[in-house]
């Protein structure tokens, strides 16, 4: 794969640097983790952020309309590289929601235990219509997910997950790719259950769904496997930890001070609702697209094309998040962050899967001829041993181009001139 304005994909020194100067919200939940974990933190807050947002509206630059921001990140990083350096401000953000938790989870349980003292010709008492569960264990089946979006009310639920796999626990014969529920909560989109049982939960709700998850690079590679180009990647905030031996590592403490610097912004975030209009940052998503589209264009990467409309849209929705949180206030230092937050992203995906994506995505382009792909045929009459090459991974072949090189020279398909590099195809190639 040709490597792009994001770096290459054999090397991580070319992720970019975050901005010198970050929105406040940012700088605040980002300097007590060690540097090199700095840009996976201020990307894996995002879930737990979304979460204190409910019945938040905006549009987006496509044309669609009453879009909600949620948030899906994978940590991908080495084993004892720094992962749970986004525990602590995760916990942070959820403190408050995770008091409501105890308190209705406790509601919760007497109400069960109401409901099972009931004889069979008791009436049972009805679940509380506030009995709100935002924050979910990330050993939840596929039942509990649907029953805790639909007692929500609006709300979104979060899950953190310290192993990606987990997420499998949503699968049911229904479901045999939690893919599809991924792509599914990006979208606001219904998802739920029909059961003819009582007892069984039956259900279809939006997915309002904030998440976050870590794996090692093999498991991320392993779970992404199969989910390069069917969408579900591309909803997907993906970061990492770079971190370089014998830098220094050290944390610095969490407390009440900390505490008391976040709530104003967080208080932002739970008392702001309906349709906000944010021209900075509609206009900050609009030149991003077209940056990523002009690189694509001029390096002719398609991985870019592919992954670059929802990354996109994940920026915008962390512009809106800041934009709320900072009182309703455009800052600067939103569209700086945002722009860093889509060129990490987008080198992240690139650096992780971009030549497994480009092959999946060439093999989409040779299902649309009818039969073998005559590579003469795509090649100028005039080309390089690279110019075969490139169009060989375009189509998904192997690199090694010597065997069909020697084959097309021996049955005078092509000749070759040692002095310029250049073979030439013969007219007999017809």
């Amino acid at each position: 794969m040709s490597k792009n304005i994001f770096g290459s994909v054999a090397s991580t020194e070319n992720f970019p640097l975050m901005p010198a100067k970050l929105p406040s919200l940012i700088s605040l939940l980002t300097k007590n983790v060690p540097e090199s974990c700095r840009p996976a933190v201020a990307n894996a807050v995002f879930p737990a952020l979304g979460t204190l947002v409910s019945d938040v509206r905006f549009d987006l630059i496509d044309g669609s309309q009453d879009k909600e921001p949620n948030f899906m990140c994978v940590l991908m990083a080495k084993q004892s590289s720094g992962k749970s350096a986004v525990n602590a401000p995760i916990k942070f953000i959820l403190d408050r929601i995770n008091q409501r938790d105890k308190v209705n989870r406790l509601r919760e349980k007497e109400w069960l235990a109401a409901v099972n003292s009931c004889s069979s010709r008791q009436a049972k008492p009805e679940h509380p219509d506030d009995l709100v569960i935002q924050i979910l264990s990330d050993d939840m089946t596929n039942a509990a997910f649907v029953r805790r979006l639909a007692d929500a009310r609006g709300r979104y639920i979060y899950t953190k997950m310290d192993e990606l796999e987990l997420l499998n626990n949503l699968r049911t014969s229904g479901t045999k790719d939690v893919g599809k529920i991924i792509r599914l909560a990006f979208d606001n989109a219904e998802y739920g259950q029909e059961r003819v049982s009582f007892n069984a939960v039956t259900d279809r709700v939006p997915v309002r769904w904030n998440w976050n998850a870590s794996a090692t690079i093999q498991k991320g590679m392993e779970f992404f496997h199969s989910r390069l180009v069917d969408g579900t990647l591309s909803r997907i905030n993906l970061c990492t930890i770079v971190r370089e031996r014998g830098a220094e590592f050290r944390y610095l403490p969490y407390d009440q001070s900390f505490a008391d610097s976040l709530k104003p912004f967080l208080d932002n975030l739970e008392s702001t609702h309906g349709h906000l209009q944010c021209d900075e940052a509609f206009r900050m998503a609009e030149r991003l697209h077209r940056k990523c589209m002009d690189i694509s264009l001029q390096c002719d990467d398609l991985v870019t094309e592919e992954l670059a409309s929802r990354a996109v849209t994940i920026a915008h929705m962390k512009a809106i998040v800041l934009y709320i949180a900072n009182g309703c206030r455009w800052d600067e230092t939103i569209d700086q962050f945002c722009e860093w937050s889509l060129d990490y992203d987008l080198a992240c995906k690139s650096h992780f899967f971009g030549r497994q994506i480009a092959i999946e995505q060439s093999r989409e382009i040779v299902t649309t001829h009818r039969g073998p792909v005559n590579l003469l045929a795509y090649l100028p009459a005039n080309f390089t041993r690279q110019d075969l090459l490139s169009l060989r991974l375009k189509v998904g072949m192997s690199e090694d181009c010597s065997p069909i090189l020697r084959v097309w020279i021996r049955r005078k398909y092509i000749s070759y001139n040692e002095s310029t590099g250049f073979y030439t195809q013969l007219s007999n190639c017809a």
